[in-house]
């Protein structure tokens, strides 16, 4: 019998074990990394720089873009010590459609400036006109960096990781990620979430959105 106890004390401990690292793993934002006095500013060139997005649904999937707004990194000994970007959530654009075949149509679905203005659509970029993207951290191993920062859509802040390649080239320096993929129903973009809505049957669109970051910036 005090095995038994025992036994069942012990499946618990690990099953809290478990959830809290989980909890803590999907969760809570990072505190942001800040520059040192020596570091040396990069201001992004938000004409050469975008987000690649990919969403998907049982009957296919569509890509885009979205710009950025503002945005400027520190970096000293070229390696990158801070940075902070302004999402453009206004300058969303779909790519893999023409212009009076469903283009209009999807983009304004996405910002939720269409005919059902004021539903819950994706982002809601009437209230939520900007999103940010600030870094945490960011280390580097055989050429290739890891960059962990909190991400900021529809006023909910979440930890962000991906790979990159960061080079530099006189007065430049590119910042070009893996692609990597999140959840956006972390951040309350729950529209034709099968996760969230359990009525959809075929319906729905993938939580998923598969990323690209394309950053350009010159030194000050």
């Amino acid at each position: 019998m005090k095995k038994s106890i025992l036994s069942l004390f012990v499946l618990a401990t690990i099953s809290m074990n478990v959830a809290c690292k989980g909890e803590k793993e999907n969760g809570e934002a990072g505190e942001v990394a800040t520059a040192t006095a020596e570091s040396t500013t990069y201001v992004v060139d938000t004409k050469a720089s975008a987000i690649e997005w990919i969403g998907s649904k049982p009957a296919g999937k569509h890509n885009g873009t979205i710009n950025l707004k503002s945005g400027e990194v520190a970096v000293k000994n070229d390696s990158i010590q801070s940075g902070k970007f302004v999402i453009d959530m206004n300058s969303i654009v779909v790519t893999d459609l023409k212009a009076g075949d469903g283009k209009e149509d999807l983009e304004a679905h996405l910002k939720g400036t269409g005919d059902k203005e004021g539903e819950d659509h994706f982002f809601n970029v009437g209230k939520f006109p900007e999103g940010m993207f600030e870094i945490t951290s960011i280390t580097s191993e055989n050429g290739k960096a890891t960059v962990n920062g909190n991400l900021t859509l529809k006023g909910v802040t979440k930890p962000v990781t991906f790979p990159a390649t960061v080079a530099y080239e006189g007065n430049n320096m590119t910042l070009t990620s893996d692609s990597f993929q999140i959840n956006r129903t972390q951040w309350n973009v729950n529209y034709a979430s099968k996760s969230i809505f359990d009525d959809l049957k075929d319906k729905f669109v993938n939580d998923e959105i598969e990323l690209v970051v394309k950053l350009k910036a010159t030194k000050q």
